[in-house]
């Protein structure tokens, strides 16, 4: 029962951290601004699920092989996503100033 507890537990854990950053994905979509998101966080996010995936692989450790490997999917995703919408606002701003 521990057991199965346990898997029960690590997978919805995995799903959960795999799918976390995908709100603020939508959210920048949809309004097409990244304005007031710290790409900080998600390069600091993106270090660290690609040191964890690492230490899944040296530990053989599939379901955070997983997760990390999601991690880092949409952590680039997501900086991408941003780059492009932080660039869009900055043409937008530079076009209603004047600037061509």
């Amino acid at each position: 029962m521990i057991l199965e507890l346990s898997q029960f537990l690590g997978w919805t854990a995995t799903f959960l951290f795999s799918v976390m950053l995908i709100p603020q994905i939508i959210k920048t979509i949809k309004t097409k601004d990244a304005r007031g998101v710290s790409i900080i966080l998600f390069i600091v996010y993106l270090i660290a699920n690609i040191i964890a995936l690492v230490y899944a692989i040296l530990i053989d450790q599939n379901p955070l092989k997983i997760k990390y490997s999601l991690g880092i999917f949409t952590s680039v995703f997501y900086i991408g996503v941003f780059v492009y919408y932080k660039n869009q606002c900055k043409k937008r701003e530079d076009n209603f100033n004047g600037y061509t």
